[in-house]
């Protein structure tokens, strides 16, 4: 029967584990804990662009990159206003401590994405608009085909958010997909100047 080993046997294999790093190794786990922790207080909106700055100057190149990769892969199209700021600035930090500096592309890709985002949420809206007054004006929208029991078919009121949202299911997840797919692809055109 095999022995069940304790939390500190494991715990001291994991420190085992650790101590056979070559000092390299434990360097750069150092470094990817840095950024972790950089991103993890940019994300919660504690640190500013300066602040960023000086936490990551001296740190290799390909960990900068990694950093911004990381922020470029935490853009949404959803993303609040103010998380974009925060992941553009810190972008943009990140990239003013490189030897090999590529700011004016970068920020504007990073505005296009800006733009692309603002514009998805002022469509949906605008057409949430225009269904919500169209279910108001229309009672007969504000109507639910339901199956009975016996299999006949009947009509069942709905209020307007409920119809609205009926509706917009209908148009919403087309529109999504194809600003989506727009986003993707300016993402993928940061991640090429973040290079």
């Amino acid at each position: 029967m095999e022995k069940v080993k304790t939390a500190f046997e494991k715990a001291m294999e994991k420190i085992q584990g650790i101590e056979a790093l070559t000092p390299e190794e434990k360097a750069e786990m150092k470094d990817r804990e840095k950024i972790r922790e950089v991103l993890s207080g940019l994300y919660r909106g504690e640190l500013k662009r300066d602040e960023i700055w000086e936490r990551l100057k001296g740190s290799k190149p390909s960990l900068l990159t990694e950093a911004q990769q990381g922020m470029a892969d935490s853009l949404r199209l959803s993303n609040m206003p103010e998380e974009f700021t925060l992941r553009k600035e810190g972008l943009l930090a990140v990239e003013a401590l490189k030897d090999k500096q590529n700011i004016a592309a970068i920020e504007a890709v990073l505005n296009a994405i800006d733009k692309l985002r603002r514009e998805y949420s002022d469509v949906k809206e605008r057409a949430l608009q225009q269904v919500r007054q169209a279910v108001e004006q229309n009672p007969h929208l504000r109507m639910r085909t339901v199956r009975t029991a016996d299999g006949r078919a009947g009509q069942v009121p709905m209020s307007v958010d409920e119809a609205v949202l009926e509706k917009a299911a209908e148009f919403l997840p087309e529109h999504e997909k194809r600003y989506e797919a727009m986003f993707s692809q300016a993402v993928e055109r940061l991640k090429k100047e973040l290079r």
